[in-house]
């Protein structure tokens, strides 16, 4: 079966935003070019992992490169603080990324793919070497997901990915401080207080 590609080369936009109140929030990763846009649902976790991995890897163009690709410093306010642009339709749940450094282009390409029964888990963030070009995919990927949403950014929409996904997953419910699990404003159930719910604080 041929899988399906959402391809974009040159997005003006590649930002995570969630839909729905804290607590009950759905997490998106979305890319628009023109009049298209691609959005794909995702974990909390994979956005906060992706940033992570997105700001190794810059790090790492950084040093391989010696200053000759231009990359932005780390930011905490990202540029982009407007909602999803409408319509926001769900192509598939993301279950595995790919991400890798396209030398000739300067570019960082992002690759997701979408869940499939196979998988374990539906977090397995791949990071790449720098050096790998762009178009190499995981042919086990491929063969499994049904469908791929492909795209290709500059190291300064990375840095502000990165500063729009910390924000969005801080934004969400407060930990517990003692068992790190979100609260609800009505405190819940501790697993590490023997099962008494907690206040938030």
């Amino acid at each position: 079966m041929a899988i399906v590609v959402h391809r974009y080369e040159a997005p003006d936009r590649f930002v995570a935003g969630t839909v729905g109140s804290p607590g009950e929030r759905t997490f998106f990763l979305q890319a628009r070019e023109g009049n298209r846009i691609t959005s794909v649902a995702c974990e909390k976790q994979q956005v906060s992992v992706l940033a992570e991995h997105l700001e190794r890897v810059l790090e790492e163009v950084v040093r391989r490169t010696g200053g000759r690709v231009e990359v932005p410093p780390p930011r905490d306010v990202p540029d982009d603080n407007q909602p999803l642009d409408a319509p926001i339709t769900e192509e598939f749940r993301v279950g595995t990324m790919t991400i890798a450094w396209d030398a000739d282009d300067d570019k960082i390409v992002i690759e997701m793919f979408s869940s499939t029964d196979a998988e374990v888990s539906g977090l397995d963030l791949t990071e790449a070497d720098p050096d790998v070009e762009a178009e190499m995919v995981q042919a086990v990927e491929e063969e499994r997901a049904e469908e791929v949403f492909v795209v290709r950014i500059t190291p300064r929409t990375a840095r502000d990915f990165v500063a729009r996904a910390n924000a969005v997953v801080s934004a969400g419910r407060p930990s517990c401080p003692f068992c790190l699990q979100p609260m609800d404003a009505e405190g819940h159930v501790c697993p590490r207080a023997n099962g008494y719910r907690r206040p938030l604080f």
